[in-house]
């Protein structure tokens, strides 16, 4: 089996939809990698984990699967059993038992970082000046306009829920974790991956590297596929 023959899923993380991934596409798409985003409904974590396995069913062959901060915990919920490979990226991966607000409370908040609440929907949005300010202080001014016109709020039911057993007990993990994230501390972020027993690539980048720093994440995402390939 070869590099060629493993396809990678990619879910992208509250705020965001799956053109925030379009840069590492094009990354491995140039190593002849086939990569699809899939599209997380941001309304609970049950949703977002049955939207997730969709995609899965429409790929075939072995997968890696990648998942942008939120949705550490989502990809972590799949049970399919082609999916060999997990790779978080300034993610949050609660254990079992857990929510993601738990994880992503734990440590003080960056002075940067935005007050969130739900609007009176019921929605969490994110304010249009964090995404320059915390979500992606390293994006450029045209990147920076995607992110904020195509935003997705989230739903409280995401965090809320207490998570099964995540499936990277049971398979092996990667973990990016961006030393100068303002969303989820990186202290958090090398503790959860310690945690998890991922490898781990440190970096100083900011919460959003698969915008600002897409090389860096596709690089990644290309050493699980070759351990999966090896293996």
């Amino acid at each position: 089996m070869s590099s060629k023959d493993v396809s990678v899923v990619l879910a992208h993380g509250a705020w965001a939809d799956g053109s925030s991934w379009a840069r590492v596409i094009t990354a491995l798409d140039a190593e002849g990698i086939t990569a699809v985003a899939t599209p997380l409904p941001l309304t609970s974590l049950a949703d977002d984990v049955a939207a997730l396995n969709r995609t899965l069913d429409r790929v075939e062959g072995p997968i890696v699967l990648a998942g942008h901060a939120y949705a550490g915990a989502v990809i972590a919920e799949t049970r399919s059993p082609r999916v060999k490979a997990l790779v978080y990226v300034a993610a949050l991966a609660p254990d079992e038992g857990e929510t993601v607000a738990d994880v992503f409370y734990r440590a003080p908040p960056h002075p940067f970082a935005p007050k969130l609440a739900p609007d009176a929907k019921g929605l969490i949005w994110l304010p249009e000046s964090a995404f320059a300010s915390a979500f992606a202080q390293g994006a450029r001014a045209e990147e920076l306009a995607v992110l904020a016109a195509v935003q997705r709020p989230i739903s409280p039911a995401c965090i809320t829920v207490p998570v099964g057993r995540p499936r990277w007990k049971d398979i092996p993990s990667w973990f990016l974790v961006a030393e100068d994230d303002r969303m989820i501390a990186p202290e958090t972020q090398r503790s959860t991956a310690v945690r998890m027993k991922a490898v781990v690539r440190s970096h100083p980048v900011d919460h959003t590297p698969i915008v600002t720093a897409p090389k860096l994440v596709a690089d990644i995402i290309q050493e699980a596929i070759r351990s999966v390939t090896e293996h």
